[in-house]
């Protein structure tokens, strides 16, 4: 193999490299801004990394009456007690705080239910993660107009082409007067 052959091959194998580093690259922005989207942010990770059990043990969870009321309802009476932002931050932080996820692991269900645990949660974080939540909601309200004005603008393009075609014509008009 001379010199030329081991450069051409050297750079075949540094081009599918970077093009796996480029793809990796691409994957990890993705995660990170679905994460910014849900408010995982260093300082979040920073302050769930300071619960212990004793925080979760010792909270003082309001009455649990108050608690169910409040609970949205599901097909086949199941509770749904997370909203679907709150679901889908809590998926991503226990797979990015792998402290909290051991913290779930050895609290539930021995020392509280699932519910419970995340109540706490969404109240010991609640002051950071409000922003987040408040701004996902009005995204999705912003995404539900612009559907809404969509759908009307196609409605009203029917009925111009209604009016249009039911001009009378000339011989209508004659045989009227």
């Amino acid at each position: 193999m001379n010199v030329y052959s081991w450069f051409r091959l050297s750079k075949k194998g540094s081009s599918s490299q970077s093009a796996t580093t480029t793809a990796t690259a691409t994957v990890t922005s993705n995660q990170n801004d679905e994460e910014q989207l849900y408010g995982i942010t260093d300082e979040l990770i920073d302050i769930i990394k300071s619960f212990t059990l004793e925080t979760f043990k010792n909270f003082d969870l309001q009455d649990e009456q108050v608690a169910n009321d409040g609970a949205e309802s599901t097909s086949g009476n199941i509770q749904k007690d997370l909203s679907d932002w709150q679901e889908k931050h809590a998926v991503l932080v226990l797979s990015r705080v792998k402290e909290l996820s051991q913290l779930r692991f050895r609290l539930c269900p021995r020392y509280l239910k699932e519910r419970q645990f995340w109540r706490i949660y969404f109240t010991l974080v609640k002051n950071h993660i409000a922003k987040y939540e408040l701004h996902a909601i009005r995204m999705e309200k912003h995404k539900q107009i612009a559907i809404e004005n969509k759908k009307e603008s196609n409605t009203n393009g029917y009925e111009v082409e209604m009016l249009e075609s039911r001009k009378p014509t000339d011989l209508e008009q004659t045989s009227l007067k």
